[in-house]
């Protein structure tokens, strides 16, 4: 039986289990100090696809240089192990007209989590306050949606100028906010984190969170309505998933969503988390500690399949909608089962 040649657009599965292409992606592994077990949460994924999220570490060119290289080396009567199966691909059902008449502000729009919660709330009739550092993926994104109300705001969320321009971008409505914007930590463990990485990771994680829904409430209780979500992590749940920083400030934005809720369900405002396993989205996710990576790369193991921004999108514009009325004060972790494991 002939191996089937390998492309950018074979799977990562059917890359490891050629008997050309294995050796060589596990090579490429090795002399970037990585195993196979790095990608077992991505085996479904198209190598074309591994280049998009490599943020450059991983070229076009570098794939088909290698596809070029296994398909050469491959003997006619080679075969890999059995891949698994295709998985029946999830397709997006927005609902017309969820969110017509609202307005949500959105941070970390322009990427990632962010990015795919405002499209998905603009396409669905809401007004979306899209708050990012990056004002060239805000423009991408507005123009992206240009039949839908998207208000662009280059805004860092740590900066109090920064919240008022938010808070003045929404004029005067806030009917629902999510709070996604956030930054990692390098898997940095407690006796390694210096002063500046706690303050930075805080700052963007909790601080900006506080204060952008601090801004928010008065209007929002005037209102007498109105919807939050936190987004928080699988971080949130253990202490094995990410350093120490990043791990201390997402168990406090359950604890500021969970408090919020309590004190603000009379007025009719709903605060709600969402925790996020592994995704697929721009956030850095580094391992800048050794002792970071010996705890925590193991527990990877047990990652289900990395999910896609438009999944966790899902999850959280449910929340943010009138579809979630009776919740408040929920962690839902929007992690493939990672949490039941």
């Amino acid at each position: 039986m002939t191996a089937t040649p390998l492309s950018p657009e074979s799977t990562v599965a059917e890359w490891l289990d050629h008997p050309a292409g294995g050796p060589i992606l596990r090579r490429m592994l090795a002399e970037n100090g990585q195993s196979a077990a790095a990608l077992r949460s991505v085996r479904r994924f198209r190598m074309s696809r591994l280049v998009a999220l490599s943020g450059g570490r991983l070229s076009a060119e570098e794939v088909d240089r290698l596809a070029a290289e296994a398909n050469a080396t491959a003997t006619p009567d080679a075969a890999g192990a059995p891949t698994p199966p295709p998985r029946p691909e999830w397709r997006e059902r927005t609902t017309p007209g969820r969110f017509t008449g609202s307005t949500a502000i959105i941070t970390g729009a322009g990427s990632g989590i962010g990015r795919a919660t405002a499209s998905r709330v603009a396409r669905e009739g809401g007004r979306v306050v899209a708050a990012d550092v990056d004002p060239g993926r805000l423009d991408a994104l507005v123009a992206e949606h240009a039949e839908h109300e998207v208000v662009p705001v280059r805004a860092d969320i740590t900066d109090p100028d920064g919240i008022a321009a938010i808070v003045a971008a929404a004029d005067g409505r806030v009917d629902a906010l999510a709070n996604i914007a956030g930054i990692t930590d390098g898997m940095v463990p407690l006796h390694e984190v210096d002063d500046e990485l706690w303050h930075r990771v805080f700052e963007v994680n909790l601080h900006g969170a506080f204060r952008l829904t601090r801004a928010v409430l008065p209007l929002m209780r005037a209102a007498g309505r109105g919807s939050i979500v936190n987004v928080s992590s699988e971080a949130a749940l253990r202490g094995s998933t990410a350093g120490t920083a990043y791990t201390a400030s997402k168990h406090a934005v359950v604890g500021l969503t969970r408090s919020a809720a309590f004190m603000y369900g009379p007025d009719g405002i709903r605060v709600n988390s969402v925790a996020p396993g592994g995704v697929a989205t721009g956030i850095e996710g580094a391992m800048n500690s050794a002792l970071g990576r010996e705890r925590i790369e193991p527990t990877l193991a047990a990652l289900p399949d990395i999910a896609e921004p438009e999944h966790v999108a899902a999850s959280i514009a449910f929340l943010l909608s009138e579809d979630s009325v009776n919740l408040n004060g929920v962690l839902l972790p929007s992690d493939g089962g990672w949490s039941v494991q």
